[in-house]
């Protein structure tokens, strides 16, 4: 989550570089505020919200509770759950994490993301959520 933030960051910090170094406005009009800022989106912003992101697999449900300014909570039925996909980018695969998501039947919330997971429990958890919808289905 950290890296995420810092590349996101990186874009308004080179622009106030860019206008720092132009010498366009006083010194430090823009690069300090946005130095604070993007500070507090690395540092403090992403602890906040992964310890916020909570996931329990149940008999019949996946429930995922998560944020940080908004509050969400969402329970899945397995049952409804259509397909399901373990996701690595280069970051991610760097550090053994992976995103595990769920896609179900209907438009509002159709699918769910579960991403910092290690990869070896996303693939558990598809691999049981795989087995729980053969079994219903048989």
């Amino acid at each position: 989550m950290r890296i995420g933030a810092a590349i996101f960051a990186a874009v308004p910090l080179i622009g106030a570089l860019v206008l720092e170094t132009a010498q366009l406005t006083a010194t430090g009009l823009f690069i300090i505020p946005v130095v604070l800022l993007a500070a507090w989106f690395v540092l403090v912003v992403p602890g906040r919200r992964f310890a916020r992101w909570h996931y329990a697999l149940g008999a019949d449900r996946l429930r995922i509770v998560r944020g940080y300014l908004f509050y969400s909570d969402t329970v899945v039925p397995l049952g409804r759950i259509q397909h399901i996909d373990v996701h690595q980018g280069p970051i991610m695969r760097r550090y053994g994490l992976a995103t595990l998501t769920v896609h179900t039947a209907g438009n509002h919330n159709s699918s769910v993301s579960l991403p910092g997971l290690r990869h070896e429990d996303a693939v558990a958890m598809r691999e049981t959520i795989r087995e729980y919808i053969k079994a219903a289905q048989g």
